[in-house]
C-alpha cells in the first residue's frame, strides 16, 4: 500500500495548486502525508487486527487530527456517532487499497470494500467507488491485463473509462465525489507506462491531486509489482514510526514486495 501513500504525499503540494503537466518535481520538500495516508493505514490496521473499520478510522483521526479531512468525516470522527453519513465522497476510494492486497478472492474484496466504505460512505456511489478501486488493485495484483481491468470496471461499475487523459486535462476541475474522481484516477493508471508515470499522469489532470494520485498509485503498485525504491524511501521518510510499523507489518503479512 506504499504506492497509494506515495501518491498522496507526492500529490499533496498540487492539491490546491494544480499543475496540468507531467513535468514537475517528484520530491518536493514541502510534500507531506494527508488524510489519505492516515485512513489508508487505518484500514490496513483494522484488517491486521481484526478490528472494526469504524473504530480504527476514529482512532486514527484522533491520533492525527490535522491532516486535511473533509468536513463530513471530521464531524463524524470527532463525535460519538457510529452511524454513517451517506457520503459519496472519494474518501471511501482513497483509503481502500489495503483491501485489494489483503483478500484472496474478488468476492471477498468486493464485500470488504463495501464494509470499509459504508461505515461512513454508505451512499451507493461511495460504496461503488471503494469497490471499483479495491477490485482494480486486486485484479492488478493477480496479473490481469489493463484491458481486463478496464473491461471489468466498466461493465461492473459503469464508469466511463474511454475519455483519454489529454481530453480530461483540458476541462477537469476539483471534484471530491467518487463519480467525479475515481474514473479519472483509474484512467491515469490505465494510460501509464510504470509506477512513476502513473503518479505523474494522475497529478497532471488537476483536481483533488493527492487523492487521485493515491488511488492511481495503489493500483499501479499492484500492477507493476512494487514502487521504485527512491519513491518508497521518500514517502516512508515523511511518516512517523507508528505509521511505518503498520505498513511494514502489513507488507510482511500479505507478502507485498517493494
Amino acid at each position: 500500500m506504499i504506492g497509494a501513500i506515495a501518491g498522496d504525499i507526492i500529490g499533496s503540494v498540487y492539491e490546491r495548486h494544480n499543475i496540468k503537466s507531467t513535468d514537475f518535481s517528484l520530491f518536493n520538500p514541502s510534500s507531506t502525508f494527508t488524510d489519505d495516508t492516515i485512513l489508508t493505514v487505518a484500514i490496513a490496521d483494522a484488517i491486521l487486527s481484526g478490528s472494526g473499520y469504524s473504530g480504527k478510522l476514529k482512532e486514527y483521526y484522533r491520533r492525527y487530527p490535522e491532516r486535511g479531512y473533509g468536513p463530513g468525516f471530521r464531524r463524524w470522527a470527532a463525535s460519538e456517532r457510529t452511524t454513517p453519513y451517506h457520503s459519496n465522497g472519494n474518501g471511501s476510494a482513497m483509503r481502500v487499497s489495503p483491501v485489494g492486497f489483503a483478500f484472496d478472492t474478488l468476492e471477498e474484496v468486493l464485500r470488504e470494500a463495501k464494509r470499509s466504505a459504508e461505515v461512513t460512505h454508505n451512499h451507493p456511489e461511495g460504496i461503488k467507488g471503494a469497490q471499483a478501486v479495491g477490485s482494480a488493485v486486486f485484479l492488478a495484483g493477480k496479473g490481469a491485463s489493463k484491458e481486463e481491468i478496464k473491461t471489468y470496471i466498466r461493465e461492473t461499475f459503469h464508469y466511463n473509462l474511454n475519455e483519454p487523459l489529454d481530453s480530461i486535462r483540458t476541462h477537469y476541475d476539483f471534484d471530491m465525489t467518487c463519480e467525479g474522481s475515481v474514473p479519472q484516477s483509474i484512467t491515469a493508471f490505465l494510460e501509464s507506462e510504470g509506477y512513476e508515470d502513473a503518479i505523474r499522469k494522475a497529478i497532471s489532470i488537476g483536481g483533488d491531486s493527492d487523492t487521485i494520485a493515491c488511488i492511481a498509485g495503489g493500483i499501479a503498485e499492484a500492477f507493476y509489482g512494487g514502487v521504485p525504491q527512491d519513491i518508497a524511501d521518500f514517502a516512508l521518510a515523511k511518516l512517523d514510526d507508528a505509521l511505518r510499523e503498520v505498513i511494514a507489518v502489513f507488507e510482511q503479512t500479505y507478502s507485498i514486495n517493494r
